[in-house]
């Protein structure tokens, strides 16, 4: 268990609250600067995440700026801190990377705070950052026994081999996943992510979650990548992952899976490729004659992804096309032109019950988050995976609807 922080340290982490609301993101860009400088810790990262307006520092800065406000009250911090701790599992963090973090993050904050980063700050700044890692790292290694523990599961990367690609949409791809080992894999609960260790050729090492587009099995996963414009590791697997391409994965991770043995119905809402997760799910829910109500929005049917399989597996489907081309509206291959909105969601669900589950494009989350609380859901009943604080649920509703 770790040491409880001195009161001289709590205290002088909430003194430097003010310093970190205005030189956060200064802070975070120069540890990010210093991280990446190491090829060991840079290939942790998603390059595409980096610069200036990079969510990912967004988020990092604002889980420091929430640990230094709540240190006094840490049990706030347990849903974060159980978020944290899936994601690091997904990517293999072992506790040694923790002292890499650590020289950086204290280093960038004598960097950016100058003389205003005392002796003092410094000390304590470390004090309060081992204190956490410390509860990461515990919790790490109990999320990594009980995966290696469980039937078909395994510790670090499991070589797997490409069985099958299926062409889903203009810009989507299933790859079907089976073990090298021809061992049984771990039955992932519906809603989880495969982390992935690739070596692309002319790029090297990068690090990539996908979610499991496929219900539980023992015998594979199945995968569903969108080709991202100068995506490296989407265009990668579209363009030159073969059958037979053996990948290195990691074992099934995350905290946003549908729920077990609860009767509630359940709103299913995604937008793009943010349908995968819900797929595994629908699957989960049919095998189970559980009743799902499953909302999809894209663009049109170029980019309509798996159609048959939502419909055959949801009580009720409902996709929404935002700009249906001459063909779609021949087909009648969707039910509502335009956007999914609040009020539609108000009007068409069952808010005083359901519980919804949501996945897609930020702005997208950031409008039907918002709108399910103006609605009165309760918060117990919205499920979702998002990287930041409620404000920037906001700005990203306020840029969708500019759009």
């Amino acid at each position: 268990m770790a040491q409880p922080l001195s009161q001289t340290t709590i205290d002088t982490v909430k003194a430097t609250v003010p310093a970190l609301a205005q030189h956060g993101r200064e802070i975070v860009a120069e540890m990010y600067d210093r991280l990446l400088a190491d090829p060991e810790i840079r290939t942790l990262f998603n390059q595409s995440h980096q610069g200036g307006d990079s969510p990912q520092h967004a988020a990092l800065t604002n889980a420091i700026l929430a640990y230094a406000q709540n240190i006094e009250n840490l049990p706030v911090m347990a849903a974060a801190v159980e978020r944290i701790a899936n994601k690091h599992v997904g990517l293999q963090i072992e506790p040694r990377h923790y002292g890499h973090v650590a020289s950086a993050l204290l280093a960038a904050i004598k960097a950016v705070l100058k003389d205003a980063a005392t002796g003092e700050v410094i000390r304590a700044w470390g004090e309060a950052y081992w204190f956490l890692a410390n509860i990461l790292i515990g919790r790490e290694e109990q999320l990594y026994q009980e995966t290696a523990a469980t039937g078909g599961g395994w510790r670090g990367w499991r070589e797997f081999r490409i069985g099958k690609r299926i062409q889903e949409s203009a810009d989507v791809m299933s790859f079907i996943l089976k073990p090298a080992d021809g061992q049984p894999v771990l039955k992932h609960k519906p809603g989880q992510y495969l982390s992935f260790d690739l070596d692309v050729p002319g790029t090297g090492k990068l690090r990539r979650n996908y979610s499991i587009s496929s219900g539980p099995s023992n015998d594979f996963y199945r995968i569903t990548v969108k080709r991202e414009q100068g995506g490296l590791a989407s265009t990668w697997l579209h363009e030159q992952a073969a059958e037979g391409t053996v990948l290195n994965a990691a074992a099934p991770a995350g905290e946003f899976f549908l729920k077990s043995g609860q009767e509630t119905e359940v709103v299913l809402l995604s937008a793009g490729v943010g349908l995968t997760p819900m797929i595994s799910m629908l699957e989960v829910m049919a095998a189970n004659n559980r009743a799902a109500t499953y909302l999809h929005a894209t663009h049109n049917g170029r980019h309509h992804v798996m159609p048959d399989i939502a419909r055959s597996l949801s009580r009720r489907c409902v996709t929404f096309f935002e700009d249906p081309s001459s063909e779609d509206r021949a087909a009648a291959n969707f039910d509502v032109e335009g956007r999914v909105t609040p009020e539609w969601l108000a009007r068409n669900t069952n808010t005083d019950q359901a519980d919804y589950y949501i996945c897609g494009p930020k702005g997208f989350m950031a409008m039907a988050v918002n709108g399910l609380r103006s609605a009165g859901v309760d918060e117990d009943r919205i499920f979702y995976e998002f990287f930041g604080p409620a404000q920037e649920l906001d700005a990203a509703q306020q840029q969708r609807n500019r759009a």
